[in-house]
């Protein structure tokens, strides 16, 4: 500390100091850090004379006239690096000279002006202006980050596995991390319309589900409507079964929505779908199989794919039915002391053998041989030979169309009314649901799939 100043009290805590304290007893503080004090002071602690200012030059007023008023764009300066300053007058308006006089100082060396502090650049947190989004560049170097409760969240790296539900889900169908494989969008499958649903389900023996339906409503020419359901059940000793009943499916849902608007006769009109549908499935023999198709359907040796069909149009008071193969359309009346009725003739062997008087139909239908089919859809047919039927119920009913993963376990029209639920008309969904279901608990040793159309249709 300088012994020409000797502080008295620390000034951190302001305890008392002794003369020659490098350190307060009382605190600690470093007193050779302290402040001297200001410069021109005496040694004791006097203030210094005052400063004789010069007065100012002679102004013509008064003894010695009044001071000149300096602005300060009219004194010299220099920047950080020695430049001088330019001295243009300011562009705003004058400010009045001040009437007060007062001393002048004197002339001094030119003192370098202080740089105003820079202010930090402004930092955009908005978007692109309207029509210019090339022209937006902020000027922040680290940009916000986007609020977690409005971010977009981090794409999915696949379908989550079903049976673990941390993997994820392989182009083969299987979990990557547990191996189970993941059930495919036609292993269940539901649609409902006003008039008509139909159900399809895997079964619980097969791998795969190899039926399909469509169904689908339209206008006639008088302006009433016209309801149809097609069910297909793909031959399992073929190849791509599943590939020929969806596009037979289609192709004979869509020959029905052209010709019925037509005015084309429903039976005539089945008939014409059945034939576009055989032509449909024709047509996958020269197509390669889809991807991820089994290694066995690309064998050049196997049967073309094949596929058996039954369909059915409730409309103008009319319910028509047509098929090729052992799939099959039955009639429950709403009031079951009525007759319940099946509507088809199997193209099987056992149908063969009852109708040549060969075998009863218990008989038959008890044979091994039973569902080989004599009929079907595809390139190997011997013949496409549709059969339709058209029939004028005199009473409300449904009309049951289904494959035989489901008839195999209610094969009389009797046993299909006594499972059917009695407001089948009302609910036709449930209806295909509680069918699908009895399939399943007899064992579902095949794929079901079935269709319900009430009638006849609500105005």
């Amino acid at each position: 500390m300088s012994d020409t100043h000797q502080l008295t009290a620390c000034p951190s805590c302001s305890e008392p100091l002794d003369s020659g304290d490098r350190y307060c007893g009382a605190c600690g503080h470093d007193l050779s850090a302290a402040v001297e004090p200001p410069p021109g002071n005496g040694p004791d602690g006097t203030p210094p004379a005052a400063v004789e200012w010069p007065m100012a030059a002679d102004g013509g007023e008064g003894p010695r006239g009044p001071a000149p008023v300096h602005r300060p764009a009219d004194l010299p300066g220099v920047d950080s690096g020695g430049t001088v300053l330019p001295t243009d007058p300011p562009q705003g308006p004058q400010a009045p000279p001040r009437a007060a006089a007062a001393p002048a100082a004197p002339a001094a060396a030119p003192v370098p002006a202080a740089r105003a502090p820079q202010a930090p650049p402004a930092v955009r947190l908005d978007g692109p202006p309207a029509g210019d989004p090339e022209g937006y560049s902020p000027t922040q170097e680290n940009p916000r980050p986007a609020d977690p409760r409005t971010a977009a969240p981090p794409e999915p790296a696949g379908k989550v596995c079903v049976a673990c539900r941390t993997g994820y889900v392989d182009t083969d169908g299987y979990c990557e991390r547990c191996g189970h494989a993941q059930p495919r969008e036609r292993d269940h499958m539901e649609r409902e319309l006003d008039a008509v649903s139909a159900v399809s389900d895997r079964g619980l023996r097969h791998h795969r589900n190899e039926d399909a339906f469509a169904i689908s409503a339209t206008a006639l020419p008088d302006g009433s409507s016209a309801v149809c359901a097609v069910v297909c059940d793909g031959v399992s000793s073929a190849t791509r079964p599943d590939e020929a009943s969806m596009a037979a499916s289609r192709a004979a849902n869509e020959s029905l929505l052209a010709a019925l608007p037509l005015g084309t006769h429903p039976q005539t009109a089945l008939h014409e779908a059945i034939v576009a549908a055989a032509d449909a499935v024709n047509a996958l023999a020269a197509r390669p199989a889809e991807p991820g198709a089994r290694a066995r359907d690309h064998a050049p040796h196997q049967n073309a794919p094949a596929c058996t069909i039954v369909a059915s149009v409730v409309a103008g008071g009319l319910l028509a039915v047509g098929w090729i193969g052992d799939s099959r359309a039955y009639w429950v009346p709403d009031d079951r002391t009525g007759l319940a009725a099946r509507l088809t003739e199997d193209d099987s062997w056992a149908a063969q053998m009852v109708a040549a008087g060969l075998m009863g139909e218990a008989q038959a239908y008890a044979d091994d041989r039973a569902h080989a089919i004599t009929g079907w859809l595809g390139a190997d047919a011997y013949e496409i030979d549709p059969h339709t039927a058209s029939f004028k119920p005199d009473r409300p009913g449904v009309v049951v169309v289904c494959t035989d993963g489901l008839w195999n376990y209610a094969e009389s029209a009797d046993e299909m009314a006594a499972v059917l639920p009695p407001d089948a008309s009302e609910r036709p969904l449930h209806a295909a649901q509680v069918l699908v279901g009895h399939a399943l608990d007899g064992g579902g040793h095949d794929n079901v799939t079935v269709a319900v159309l009430p009638f006849p249709l609500s105005p």
